[in-house]
C-alpha cells in the first residue's frame, strides 16, 4: 500500500491523472466540489486539511493496482527520487523526427453557410459533426485543410514534419509559430468567406488558441527516456521562457537535460497505450509514438477525434463567452443544448467496436481537454434560453 506523508494539491492532482477522470468525475468520486479541484490547480503546493487528506488516502487506497503503480512511479518522479534509476542513466535530449498537427478552430456561425455548400463531404467523426473541408493552401506546410462544420466552426489543420537537435529547439518553433499561424488562418477563413459571397466578418476571423497533436517518429530513447520525451512533447512550456510572446526563447542550458535525468512527468498529464505504442494527452497538446503493429491505435484515428473535440471547444466557448458577456445565448434550432447533449453522449460512450486502445486514449483526452464539463455548462445556458 501507497503512503502519502503529507498530500498537497500537487499530489491530488496526480491522482486525478492516473485515474483519467474530468474534474468534474474526480470531485464527484472525492465527495468534494469541483471548485477544490481548481483551487489545487490554482495552488499546487498547498496543503490539504486531515479531513481531506483522509479522503485522498481511501481514494488511494481504492485505486486498481495499476493506478496504483503509476501513482507510485509519478509520485517517486515529481519528487526527485530514484525509480528505476537503470533504466534512465541513459536517457538525455536527442535529435528526433516528429509530425506536427496543429489544430485551429473560430466560431463563424452562418456566415460558413456558403463554404459547407462548396466543400467536400467529410464521414462524421467520433463526436457525430458534420463537415466538409476545403484546402488550406499553406505554403510551407506538407498538408494544410480547412475543415467547415455545419455547426458554425471553421478549423484549420496544419501538418508539418520537423527534424530537430533537441525538445527544446522543438517548443521553441512551436510557440513561435503559433502567432503566424494564428495570422494564416484567419486570413484563409476571411479569403474563403470573400471567394464565396459570405458577407464580411467583424472583426476579422481569428482563432484563440492552437492545439498540437505530435508524432513521434525517429529516435534513439528507449522505453525510460521515451516516456519522458512524450511528457515534454505534450507540455513544452517548460522547456521555454514565454514571458515576451515576441521573443520565445529557451530557458536556459541543461534545462532539458535535467528533465531526462529526473523522469519528468507533469501532474495533470495522462498517459495511454495503444498496443506496443505509447501516448500522453495534456492541456495543450496530445503526443503519440505508434509502432509498426497493424493491431496499435494510428494517429489518423487521434487527429479524426480532436477535430470534433476542438469544433465542440470552440462552439462551447461562444455560448458561454455570450453568458459572460451578460447576454442570452441563441443558436440555430438544429444546434442548441439537444446538439450538444447529442455530441456529450456520443464523445464519451464506448462503442461495442471500439477497441480498449482508443477507449484509453479518447477518455485521456476528454479528461486533460476537460471539454464533457464545458458541453454540460453550454447545454444548461442554451436550454436556460431556449428550452
Amino acid at each position: 500500500m501507497i503512503a502519502v506523508d503529507q498530500w498537497t494539491g500537487e499530489e491530488a492532482l496526480l491522482l486525478r491523472s492516473v485515474k483519467r477522470q474530468s474534474v468534474r468525475q474526480f470531485a464527484e468520486g472525492l465527495g468534494i466540489s469541483p471548485r477544490t479541484v481548481s483551487h489545487w490547480r490554482e495552488n499546487p503546493a498547498r496543503e490539504c486539511r486531515p479531513h481531506m487528506a483522509q479522503i485522498l488516502d481511501t481514494a488511494l487506497s481504492q485505486c486498481t493496482p495499476d493506478e496504483q503503480e503509476a501513482f507510485r512511479v509519478r509520485l517517486a518522479a515529481l519528487r526527485g527520487n530514484a525509480v528505476g534509476q537503470f533504466e534512465s542513466e541513459d536517457a538525455q535530449p536527442s535529435p528526433c523526427t516528429v509530425i506536427s498537427y496543429k489544430f485551429l478552430p473560430v466560431y463563424l456561425g452562418q456566415h460558413l453557410d456558403p463554404l459547407f455548400a462548396i466543400g467536400a463531404p467529410r464521414p462524421p467523426g467520433p463526436g457525430g459533426l458534420e463537415q466538409r473541408v476545403l484546402p488550406g493552401e499553406h505554403r510551407t506546410a506538407h498538408a494544410s485543410t480547412v475543415h467547415v462544420f455545419a455547426c458554425g466552426i471553421a478549423l484549420a489543420l496544419v501538418e508539418e514534419h520537423k527534424r530537430v537537435r533537441s525538445l527544446t529547439e522543438l517548443a521553441v518553433w512551436r510557440y513561435r509559430s503559433y502567432m503566424t499561424d494564428r495570422s494564416w488562418a484567419g486570413q484563409r477563413f476571411s479569403r474563403l468567406l470573400a471567394q464565396h459571397g459570405s458577407e464580411a466578418v467583424h472583426p476579422s476571423p481569428d482563432p484563440e488558441y492552437v492545439l498540437s497533436i505530435y508524432e513521434l517518429r525517429n529516435h534513439s530513447w528507449t522505453r525510460a527516456g521515451l516516456d519522458t520525451a512524450l511528457q515534454l512533447l505534450t507540455t513544452p512550456s517548460v522547456l521555454v521562457n514565454r514571458q515576451d510572446l515576441q521573443n520565445i526563447r529557451p530557458l536556459g542550458p541543461g534545462v532539458e537535460e535535467a528533465k531526462f535525468r529526473e523522469g519528468w512527468v507533469h501532474p495533470e498529464a495522462l498517459a495511454f497505450d495503444g498496443g506496443a505504442s505509447r501516448g500522453v494527452a495534456g492541456w495543450s497538446g496530445v503526443s503519440y509514438h505508434p509502432q509498426p503493429d497493424e493491431r496499435a491505435l494510428t494517429t489518423s484515428q487521434i487527429v479524426a477525434l480532436e477535430l470534433d473535440v476542438q469544433a465542440l471547444w470552440a462552439l462551447s466557448s461562444h455560448v458561454l463567452r455570450m453568458v459572460e458577456e451578460g447576454q442570452d445565448p441563441v443558436m440555430p434550432r438544429a444546434y442548441g443544448w439537444r446538439f450538444l447533449r447529442g455530441a456529450h453522449v456520443r464523445l464519451t460512450t464506448a462503442r461495442p467496436t471500439e477497441t480498449a486502445q482508443h477507449r484509453v486514449m479518447r477518455e485521456a483526452i476528454l479528461a486533460t481537454s476537460e471539454l464533457p464539463d464545458r458541453l454540460r455548462a453550454a447545454q444548461d445556458a442554451l436550454r436556460d434560453s431556449n428550452p
